[in-house]
C-alpha cells in the first residue's frame, strides 16, 4: 500500500507536459527549379544558377495537421494557389484551410497561375509566361514529400523564439515629398545616389525565428523578414536571390532544415543599399544571414505539447480595384499586337476580377504555438500591416508571412492609394483602398484583439509607433 501511494505521489509531481500528447513536426524539401527553356517571370530559363526549392513543415498536433510551405517562385496565384493547397492537404490528411503556401517573390523564378494560364490559352498564348505542367509536377512531388514528412514526423518538446536585427538591407521604396505624395520610387536596385541617400523610412528591421526542438536537438527553423528579395535579375539564370542564399548558408552552417518566409515587404526593398552591382547579392545575403544567426543565438526555448498548437482561419472578400474594367481587360487579352507579357497581365486582372465578382474569398490564417502567433497573408502586402499586427498583441511573439495567394498583387494601405507611386498604381494593385479595413478586421479577429484598434489614425500610426519603439530598443542595446 505504501509503495502504491509513493508511486502515485511520483506521478502527481511529474510535470503535466511530460504526460501530454506530444507535438510532432516533419520537414519536406523538393527541387522547384524550372527546366531549361521553361519560362520564368520575365525570361526563359537559360540555366539554373542556384536551385530553387519548395520546402516546409507539417505540424501534427491534437487536431488535423497543419502544413506551412515556402516556394522560391515570384508568385502562386488563383487556382495555382488553390490546387497547391489542396494537393498538400490531401497528402497530409488535412483540409486546404489548414495549409499555407507562400512564395518568396524572387524574380529570376517561375510564376504559377492556372486561372490566368487557362484564360491566356483561350487566346493562343501558350508556354510564354507560365509552365503549368512543370508547376503541377512540383506540386505532385511536394505532395509526396509532405506524405513522407507526416510519416517521419519527430516529437517536439520545445519551440524556440528569437529575434535579430538585419542591418543595411531593407528600405522603404516610397519616398514622399513635402506634399505627402510619392516623390521617388526607390527601386530594389537604385542607381541614383541621391535617391539612395534618403532615410530608410518605415521598415521592420527584425528577423523573427521560430525553431522546433526535440530536447536539445533542433528539428527545423522558420525565419521571417520583410523585403523585396531582388538584388539584380533578368539574367535567365534561375536563382533564389539573397534571401535564399542567406537561408541556404544558415542551413549548411547549422545542419538544420531552414524554411524562410517573406514578410509584408510590398513597399520594402534593398534600394538604399543596392545599386544593382552583382557583388551586392552576396553582401545582402551575408547581412540577412547575420540577422538569422543573431535570432538563433538569442533563441529562448519554451516547453510545448500538441495542445499548445492552434490554427484559426478566416475567409475574406477583398475589394476589386475600381480600375479593373472587364471589357478593357478582354480587349488587351485578345490584342495579338501586344507583347505576351501585357496580354497575360490582362488575363491575371480578369481572373481576379471574376473571382471578386463571384464572391470568392481568400483564406487568411494564424498559427498559434504557445505565446507565438504567425499570420499568413495574401499578396504583396505593405509593411504597415505587419507592424500593426505586432502592435495589436505586444504581449505575444508575432510574425507574418505574406505573398500567400498572389492574385491581388500589391496591397497598400488606404492612404497609400491617394499618395501615388508605383505600388498602388492601377496596373499593379488589383484591390481598392478599402482593403485596409477588411484586413485590419481580419487581423484583429485572428489575434483575438478586437478591443485593440491599431491606433486612432489607422495602421500608418501603428507603423510609426512600432518603428519608434524599435528605434528606442536598438539604441538601448
Amino acid at each position: 500500500m505504501r509503495r502504491t501511494i509513493g508511486l502515485l505521489m511520483i506521478f502527481l509531481v511529474v510535470p503535466a507536459t511530460q504526460w501530454a500528447k506530444p507535438l510532432r513536426v516533419g520537414t519536406f524539401d523538393v527541387d522547384a527549379s524550372p527546366p531549361v527553356g521553361s519560362p520564368m517571370a520575365y525570361d526563359p530559363t537559360r540555366e539554373v544558377e542556384t536551385p530553387l526549392t519548395c520546402r516546409g513543415i507539417v505540424l501534427v498536433g491534437e487536431d488535423q495537421p497543419i502544413v506551412l510551405c515556402a516556394v522560391d517562385w515570384i508568385g502562386i496565384s488563383n487556382d495555382g494557389n488553390r490546387e497547391f493547397r489542396e494537393a498538400l492537404a490531401g497528402a497530409a490528411g488535412t483540409t486546404p484551410q489548414r495549409v499555407a503556401v507562400h512564395s518568396l517573390h524572387q524574380h529570376d523564378a517561375p510564376w504559377c497561375d492556372f486561372s490566368a494560364d487557362a484564360l491566356a490559352g483561350q487566346y493562343g498564348i501558350h508556354h510564354e509566361v507560365f509552365d503549368s505542367p512543370f508547376a503541377r509536377d512540383v506540386i505532385r512531388r511536394a505532395a509526396a514529400a509532405v506524405r513522407r514528412a507526416v510519416e517521419n514526423a519527430r516529437p517536439v518538446t520545445h519551440i524556440g523564439l528569437g529575434e535579430g536585427t538585419v542591418e543595411k538591407v531593407a528600405s522603404n521604396r516610397r519616398i514622399l515629398g513635402s506634399d505627402g505624395k510619392v516623390q521617388y520610387v526607390r527601386w530594389t536596385a537604385t542607381t541614383d545616389p541621391a535617391v539612395r541617400e534618403y532615410p530608410e523610412g518605415v521598415i521592420d528591421p527584425v528577423m523573427k525565428s521560430i525553431s522546433f526542438w526535440d530536447n536539445d536537438r533542433a528539428i527545423a527553423v522558420l525565419t521571417y523578414f520583410a523585403t523585396h528579395p531582388q538584388s539584380y535579375y533578368r539574367t535567365g539564370k534561375a536563382n533564389p536571390d539573397f534571401p535564399g542564399l542567406a537561408r541556404n548558408q544558415r542551413q549548411q552552417a547549422k545542419g538544420v532544415p531552414h524554411i524562410h518566409f517573406n514578410g509584408a515587404g510590398g513597399n520594402i526593398g534593398a534600394g538604399k543599399y543596392n545599386d544593382g552591382a552583382h557583388e551586392n547579392r552576396q553582401l545582402l545575403a551575408d547581412r540577412m544571414a547575420a540577422g538569422m544567426a543573431q535570432a538563433w543565438d538569442r533563441t529562448r526555448k519554451i516547453s510545448v505539447s500538441a495542445s499548445d498548437v492552434k490554427w484559426k482561419s478566416v475567409a475574406v472578400a477583398l475589394p476589386a480595384s475600381p480600375f479593373l474594367d472587364r471589357e478593357k481587360l478582354l480587349s488587351d487579352l485578345q490584342n495579338t499586337a501586344l507583347p505576351a507579357q501585357n496580354r497575360v497581365a490582362a488575363a491575371c486582372g480578369l481572373a481576379w476580377l471574376q473571382r471578386c465578382q463571384a464572391g470568392d474569398k481568400i483564406d487568411i490564417a494564424c498559427l498559434s504555438v504557445g505565446p507565438c502567433r504567425v499570420l499568413h497573408m495574401p499578396g504583396e502586402l505593405f509593411v504597415e500591416y505587419q507592424l500593426a499586427a505586432q502592435q495589436m498583441r505586444t504581449d505575444l511573439f508575432v510574425a507574418m508571412a505574406a505573398y500567400g495567394d498572389y492574385a491581388p498583387w500589391y496591397i497598400g494601405t488606404e492612404i497609400a492609394y491617394s499618395q501615388g507611386g508605383y505600388e498602388t498604381g492601377p496596373g499593379v494593385s488589383l484591390v481598392a483602398s478599402s482593403v485596409e479595413q477588411i484586413l485590419v478586421n481580419a487581423l484583429q479577429q485572428l489575434l483575438d484583439a478586437t478591443d485593440k484598434a491599431p491606433g486612432r489614425l489607422g495602421i500608418e500610426a501603428a507603423a510609426r509607433e512600432v518603428e519608434f519603439s524599435k528605434m528606442k530598443d536598438s539604441a538601448a542595446k
